[in-house]
């Protein structure tokens, strides 16, 4: 083990490197998410029973979420990790919305008051509803999709909340250079 005398704080450069290249691979993963919800087979998936969709859409969130705080815990960077972490979280959360509405305005046409959303208008509406913009040219209007509208809502603010602050510890408890122990080591 080395001597914490011997460890260095990254220089300045190091640093905008390291970060660099954590908002590289965070748009990396964006991109790849992007690709993923509009081309893989979501009409398939719409007919599955909507509880399931819904419950594989927690595990998905939740199961990625504890992957990148653990992540964040043993990076030599726990800073950057955690920039990188919330650019796959924050798509993730987003895309799980966007694929739920449209899989259910495939099922259930009646749900919002376009006959049925596209992937990108489904896209748009959860941005839009993340964003508490709301400009109700989308409007949920059966009480389904309203419940689930309501969902997302309460959970951007926990997303926003709860997850950032979780980040935030992670990079708090995470080793504070290389090759120091994590903390209850």
């Amino acid at each position: 083990m080395p001597d914490p005398a011997e460890i260095q704080t990254p220089m300045p450069a190091d640093r905008r490197r390291v970060f660099a290249v954590a908002l590289v691979q965070g748009l990396s993963t964006l991109t790849v998410l992007l690709v993923a919800y509009f081309l893989l087979p979501l009409d398939e998936v719409a007919k599955l029973p909507f509880g399931v969709i819904v419950a594989g859409g927690i595990v998905i969130l939740s199961a990625v979420t504890v992957l990148e705080v653990r992540s964040i815990i043993r990076a030599a960077h726990p800073a950057a990790k955690a920039i990188q972490a919330l650019a796959v979280i924050g798509p993730t959360f987003l895309l799980l919305f966007a694929s739920t509405y449209y899989m259910m305005s495939q099922a259930s046409p009646g749900s919002f008051n376009l006959t049925a959303l596209t992937r990108g208008d489904s896209l748009y509406f959860t941005v839009t509803v993340f964003s508490t913009v709301g400009f109700g040219d989308i409007v949920a209007t059966s009480q389904n999709a309203r419940a689930i509208v309501t969902t997302q809502m309460i959970l951007d603010l926990v997303l926003l909340g709860a997850v950032v602050r979780v980040f935030v510890q992670a990079v708090k408890i995470a080793p504070k250079g290389p090759g120091t122990p994590t903390a209850g080591a």
